[in-house]
């Protein structure tokens, strides 16, 4: 048997009557969100030291970016492609973005049946202690756990925080070995905490990327208490507190959480959907709450408007007829074995190429989802993508300049999905055999 290759699709070929191979979907580019709620300006934070500007640009598939933000990170909910980056990996110090951790240990202890969200938990003296952001809870009194969840979302409780671990694990220290337990089963090799808080404190560290793993694991593992993260105010001990997600308070964001300190500046992590599309941001680092808020809407209008999905193909669509030796049937359908979508720039779709390979004619007898072959897609590469490499001083060696830094040649990736039999196929019995041999029609 030979490999049979054909070139099924080059740019925005699309199979006749099918829904597939590389069909656009909705961008949702020229849409901009509707607020549904007035805008007000953004809230002011305690004066804090200079943050250092970092002038070195993002990396995108489309070339680099410039972001004030120190840290950026920007990812596609579902598919999980990167679609901006900066210092990605770095360790950073992630102020409040720390309760996005502790919110999922509360709220994976309350899918466990663990606790309630109404059971009462006890507020102790370190609790009602707790310095900086507040939900003013009062000494020795209890507090129902859904009051605690939001004060600790909505109003950034750092005294929420505590009184949930301590609820929870009997003391904050017990809860964080929680906290660092379950970020490492979700993979989030850069973040390590000290605290439920984000309280300053060494050794206390999230990465961007993290805190988007974290932000995509919320949404994703727990969308019955999403919610929380999107209600614009709450009000505790007769104080309401309104959000301080600015982008949630104008309807661009249906979520996730902001954090401020001195040494990392105003940060943000935020999630939006505009039609089909779901991205997720973290940036940090910014010099003031006004900056966070605008390169929040800037970089999230960005990603809507820079990006398209385009559908590859779906299961179960037919890709080709495969000819098939000895069969009852001359042919057999192969179909995709799962739908095959990506998120790609605005354009690129003509530099998408995809081929189709099995091996010809199939040989009977052939069943019913029997793997033949498969689909190969070629993603190009970003051709800008080495320029986003800072330039690199010439170190003089021995009188002579050393050879400068070249950044690598950025590389295609080459995708493989399974195709399969879409039917079964018997094989010709005896006489059919030997009709089929001497060209003859076999009844």
């Amino acid at each position: 048997m030979q490999t049979r290759r054909i070139l099924l699709a080059s740019g925005a070929a699309v199979l006749t009557g099918s829904t597939g191979l590389l069909t656009p979907g909705l961008s949702g580019s020229a849409l901009a969100a509707k607020p549904k709620h007035a805008a007000r300006h953004a809230r002011s934070a305690p004066a804090a030291e200079a943050v250092a500007v970092d002038s070195t640009p993002a990396m995108t598939p489309i070339g680099p970016v410039d972001t004030p933000a120190r840290w950026a990170c920007i990812t596609d909910f579902d598919s999980g492609q990167v679609l901006l980056e900066k210092a990605a990996d770095e360790h950073m110090p992630p102020s409040s973005l720390t309760k996005m951790m502790t919110a999922y240990v509360v709220f994976g202890m309350l899918g466990a049946g663990r606790i309630k969200l109404d059971q009462m938990l006890p507020v102790s003296e370190r609790a009602w202690r707790m310095q900086g952001s507040k939900m003013f809870v009062p000494l020795g009194e209890s507090i129902a756990v859904q009051d605690l969840i939001q004060g600790m979302l909505i109003q950034s409780g750092n005294d929420a925080c505590i009184v949930l671990a301590e609820g929870i694990s009997g003391s904050e220290e017990q809860f964080v070995a929680l906290m660092n337990d379950t970020a490492a089963k979700l993979g989030m090799s850069n973040s390590h905490f000290m605290n439920t808080t984000g309280w300053p404190a060494e050794g206390h560290y999230m990465s961007a990327r993290d805190v988007c793993t974290i932000a995509t694991h919320l949404i994703r593992d727990f969308p019955q208490y999403y919610h929380f993260f999107s209600e614009t105010s709450f009000a505790f001990n007769k104080i309401n507190q309104g959000n301080r997600n600015v982008l949630v308070d104008k309807g661009l964001a249906d979520g996730l959480k902001t954090g401020h300190t001195d040494a990392g500046g105003f940060g943000l992590c935020a999630s939006s959907k505009r039609e089909s599309r779901r991205v997720v941001m973290a940036i940090n680092g910014l010099s003031s709450s006004n900056a966070r808020a605008h390169e929040g809407e800037r970089l999230l209008a960005w990603s809507f408007a820079n990006f398209e999905q385009a559908v590859i193909a779906r299961k179960g669509q037919v890709i080709e007829q495969a000819p098939v030796w000895m069969g009852e049937a001359g042919t057999v359908p192969l179909v995709a074995s799962r739908d095959v979508t990506f998120l790609l720039p605005h354009g690129w779709q003509s530099r998408v190429h995809v081929a189709v390979d099995y091996p010809s004619p199939v040989v009977a007898p052939v069943t019913a989802g029997q793997p033949v072959g498969q689909l190969t897609i070629t993603l190009p590469a970003n051709p800008t993508a080495g320029s986003v490499v800072p330039p690199q001083p010439v170190a003089v060696v021995g009188g002579a300049p050393a050879a400068p830094v070249v950044a690598p040649v950025p590389q295609a990736t080459v995708i493989t999905v399974p195709l399969e039999a879409g039917a079964a196929v018997a094989r010709l019995g005896f006489g059919g055999r030997i009709a089929a041999r001497l060209g003859m029609k076999h009844h």
